[in-house]
């Protein structure tokens, strides 16, 4: 059998002006090459590019942009591919410009608390480059040994620590970025308030259709005088619900209080043998600061634990123990293979008054679907992680997992909540956009982007609902996403 034949992209000569830009070596068109760039997490979302670029600096960047400008040649950025809602999916016959390459560490200075990095660089990376120093980077999603800082400001990432200490937006102070027109341009400062208008957070979370980032300035922390952290154990989803409800109550604000339920606990002890105790679910509470503040308000933690009927606590008692149970819980995700050939991963928010409620929905919809439906979520705040297993090899499982996955983020908007927590849109949920915002929320957004991209080149089709991408919408929503769909045309 011949192999196929290597990919035509953009107009003649457009090839050869990427090779001259990053070396021949650096760009691929060989149709078996191209499969490794053809989705990211989300795994059964995929497209394949016609070209991958992999630049080695910023003004290698600049010009390959540049390039599909001139060219009319739709591009996507990615990082290192561990997105979830198929940000960087490529467009068919589009480029893909890697950005892995840029790894460099610019510039620390620790008296202003700031760091300087290339946007290849891994979120776990900033933190062990300061930690000799008693600094640490706070945004911590579950993939930051593999996750790029550039992706973690494309979605906005959060993470286990954001109840106490926020998401991507509340620690970044500065971004070098290209133009969809190819404009290098620098937004934001080490200021803590810099005047005129805020368009650093316009461009954290705008999933990358706004402008390809090239380098990063984030805000450090001091490491916490006192950490302590346990994990209780519940004969139901409930009984740990109301323990985050007390918590937040008191007037304590934890770290974190993640939780997993059985399904999640199972696949955990399978992949990295955590030692999680037998339950319905566990509970996760970490409490960091002052020692007295934080032994005062852990043994009130304690106490409600076991007014709520816990059975079973597990206090860690150095950082060893600590680690254990956050290798448990970090690996959740990636742990569902053990207990499943598939699993697609939602991500929705809800108010904490109505967690029960709507995971007993999902419960309800685990037994009418037929697929089991492991949680793992960031109780505090509300961000639920659902896991639905499901086996591609059986057909129509595979669509019928994705229609569960957008079933729970109904449930989500239905109890005042969102679309997603830090995941982003990108295609998987662009068809439910118009469920949470109206054709006039929608349009404004439309124009925002126009105002950046007037050719639509950077990153389409993602955030927004199109004819193209989600077919017919049912019911009220299809005169919505006709209209969103127009702005295009008006704009």
């Amino acid at each position: 059998m011949t192999p196929p034949a290597p990919r035509t992209v953009g107009p003649p000569g457009f090839l050869e002006t990427l090779r001259g830009i990053v070396g021949a070596a650096h760009v691929h068109t060989d149709p078996q090459a191209l499969l490794a760039y053809e989705c990211d997490a989300l795994s059964h979302a995929r497209a394949l590019p016609g070209v991958v670029v992999l630049p080695a600096e910023a003004r290698e960047v600049q010009r390959v942009v540049i390039a599909c400008a001139e060219a009319g040649v739709p591009f996507v950025a990615r990082g290192h591919g561990t997105g979830l809602s198929g940000g960087a999916q490529p467009v068919a016959d589009g480029v893909v410009i890697v950005l892995s390459r840029l790894t460099r560490i610019l510039h620390v200075d620790l008296p202003n608390q700031l760091i300087t990095v290339e946007p290849g660089v891994t979120n776990l990376a900033i933190t062990q480059h300061v930690a000799p120093f008693g600094y640490y980077y706070a945004p911590d999603p579950s993939s930051q040994q593999v996750c790029s800082i550039g992706g973690n400001v494309a979605e906005n990432s959060g993470g286990a620590h954001c109840l106490k200490y926020g998401f991507t937006v509340h620690h970044v102070a500065a971004v070098q970025a290209v133009l969809p027109d190819g404009r290098l341009v620098e937004i934001g400062s080490d200021l803590a308030d810099e005047p005129g208008p805020g368009l650093l957070a316009l461009l954290i979370g705008s999933e990358g259709t706004l402008a390809v980032i090239t380098r990063v300035t984030v805000r450090l922390l001091r490491r916490p005088a006192t950490v302590r952290t346990l994990l209780a154990a519940f004969d139901s989803v409930d009984a740990g619900g109301h323990v985050v409800s007390d918590v937040i109550a008191a007037g304590i604000v934890p770290a974190a209080i993640e939780m997993m339920d059985a399904l999640a606990i199972e696949a955990a002890e399978a992949a990295v043998h955590p030692d999680f105790p037998r339950a319905a679910a566990i509970l996760i509470v970490e409490l960091d600061g002052p020692g007295a503040e934080v032994e005062a308000h852990f043994a009130q933690v304690l106490d409600l634990c076991r007014r709520r009927g816990s059975t079973h606590i597990d206090v860690a008692a150095d950082d060893a123990q600590r680690a254990r149970i956050w290798k448990g819980r970090k690996a959740a995700f990636a742990a569902m293979g053990r207990v499943s050939p598939n699993y697609y991963v939602q991500d929705g928010v809800v108010p904490r008054s109505r967690l029960s409620e709507v995971l007993g929905r999902i419960r309800a919809l685990e037994a009418s679907s037929g697929l089991r439906i492991a949680n793992v979520f960031h109780a505090g705040d509300g961000n639920l992680h659902p896991l639905i297993c499901y086996d591609a090899s059986v057909p129509g499982e595979t669509d019928r997992a994705a229609a569960v996955a957008t079933e729970i983020l109904a449930y989500c908007l239905e109890a005042g909540g969102s679309l997603t927590g830090e995941h982003g849109v990108g295609v998987d949920k662009a068809c439910s956009m118009p469920k949470m915002f109206s054709p006039d929320d929608l349009a404004a957004m439309q124009r925002v982007r126009r105002a950046f991209d007037p050719a639509m080149l950077c990153n389409p089709g993602k955030l927004f609902p199109t004819p193209r991408l989600c077919g017919e919408v049912p019911g009220p929503y299809r005169a919505h996403a006709t209209e969103i769909a127009g702005v295009a045309d008006r704009w």
